[in-house]
């Protein structure tokens, strides 16, 4: 059995053309494949028809590759029909776990074994969603993108037990091919990392909510013209490193521990021991690779004047 390689990837099947089925199916079209979707519902091939043509616009803003086209995409009337010649599937069906096995499976037997099968999940494992996938359940991925996944850069890759760390390598890789930012996972966990990260925040703004403490207009402000313009350049660990001043995280950590902060919060916070201080410290040191904390300064906020102007203009135009 060999794999076409990630960048020689010509056809895709989309399973599943909800909000992110299209997405990702818009996504293919930009990158110039053909892309071959199936979806039960009864106004699928109509809505998503509508959809594509609300979103090329948008398309042909961020630039087209050569072989790009709106049309070159077909609808199915079943599963294996729609990924029977394809090199990659990606499933999106409805977010329950016995949905997702049976839809998995149904491809898994459909398709040929070299094809890499890939979910587009918000938080199940591919450990458990790949149990009935009796033929190739090494190929089964999961690709858990961030919405509207024709414009955010993330994906989130990694594989279930029974997956092959080589399709791990070859699904990342072909999500560079198709413009994407993979992040290969080290640990499969309930939700991923970006998932995890949101609903801490989400959960802390219903608290803040349910007692009266702010409004939503206030928790919204206080992320879109505060921290959000910063993780949108360096992430939350590499803006508290800054924080530390000349010596960078560890002087963070030393002074502002995250206990010491418990009525803050609705959420406790973990014990910085020594070893996970170290762990942090080295962490944020490889991040920067070798920048000093005034490089990194300057590079942040380069970034954030012009974060700051797109934004500026956007809003000036309506978004025009």
């Amino acid at each position: 059995m060999e794999r076409i390689e990630p960048t020689a990837v010509q056809q895709v099947a989309v399973i599943g053309t909800g909000v992110i089925g299209a997405g990702w199916t818009a996504h293919f079209l930009r990158q110039g494949l053909d892309v071959v979707v199936y979806d039960p519902a009864p106004d699928a091939e109509a809505a998503l028809r509508t959809k594509i043509a609300e979103v090329w616009p948008i398309m042909e803003q961020l630039g087209l590759m050569p072989e790009a086209s709106p049309d070159r995409w077909r609808f199915a009337n079943h599963v294996a029909d729609a990924v029977a010649a394809a090199h990659f599937v990606q499933e999106n069906a409805p977010e329950r776990l016995a949905v997702k096995q049976t839809v998995l499976a149904e491809i898994d037997a459909s398709t040929p074994p070299e094809t890499v099968i890939s979910s587009s999940t918000s938080g199940y494992a591919m450990t458990d969603m790949q149990i009935l996938c009796w033929h190739h359940p090494e190929r089964t991925v999961v690709s858990h993108p961030f919405n509207p996944p024709y414009l955010i850069p993330l994906v989130e890759v990694v594989g279930g037990k029974q997956t092959e760390p080589a399709v791990v390598d070859w699904t990342a890789d072909f999500w560079t091919a198709m413009g994407k930012k993979p992040l290969k996972m080290t640990k499969e966990l309930p939700g991923f990392i970006a998932n995890r990260l949101q609903e801490a925040m989400w959960r802390e703004a219903l608290h803040m909510l349910h007692s009266g403490m702010a409004t939503i207009e206030e928790i919204d402000a206080a992320i879109t013209t505060g921290p959000g313009l910063r993780w949108a350049i360096m992430g939350p660990m590499l803006t508290f490193h800054l924080a530390g001043g000349a010596q960078g995280m560890a002087h963070m950590l030393d002074h502002f521990n995250p206990n010491e902060f418990d009525h803050w919060t609705f959420l406790s916070a973990p014990q910085i021991t020594e070893e996970l201080k170290s762990r942090i410290v080295a962490g944020c040191e490889a991040e920067a690779d070798g920048r000093s904390i005034q490089q990194l300064e300057q590079e942040r906020d380069i970034a954030l004047v012009a974060l700051l102007k797109a934004l500026s203009h956007c809003r000036e135009t309506g978004g025009a």
